[in-house]
């Protein structure tokens, strides 16, 4: 069910581990399965400058964690939101695709893997909590 290339994103422990240094931080649980994440976030007008992580959460949690924390700096808070808006909206729709900014998580999710979107999308939910930013 999980592939090596979701094993290998999820290995990549870059941004794990929280530093006491923040802006922002938040964290988050999963009323589904009881994954958890918890998140600071160094962040100024509407750029996101940096974000570090810790997980108690299933391997497509940890995976979507590590890819938003590598590509945070070049997210808009705003454009985060939107695609965020938009899967929760489509989460049961069969041709499910992130936009192409954030087309790498479409590797997290299949046929096989598709149900657990709420697992790929706790990262982003957590940030956008952090953010204060409403859902």
């Amino acid at each position: 069910m999980i592939s090596h290339k979701i094993i290998k994103l999820a290995s990549n422990t870059k941004f794990v581990g929280l530093k006491n240094v923040f802006t922002h931080k938040s964290s988050i649980k999963n009323s589904l399965c009881g994954d958890f994440i918890k998140i600071e976030v160094v962040a100024t007008n509407n750029k996101i400058k940096s974000m570090r992580y810790e997980t108690q959460s299933c391997i497509l949690c940890e995976a979507s964690a590590s890819i938003l924390a590598n590509k945070i700096k070049k997210v808009n808070i705003n454009e985060l939101k939107k695609n965020l808006d938009f899967f929760n909206k489509n989460k049961k729709d069969e041709t499910l695709n992130f936009s192409s900014k954030f087309k790498i998580f479409n590797q997290l999710l299949n046929k096989k893997t598709k149900n657990r979107i709420n697992c790929v999308i706790l990262p982003m939910e957590a940030l956008l909590k952090a953010l204060k930013i409403e859902k």
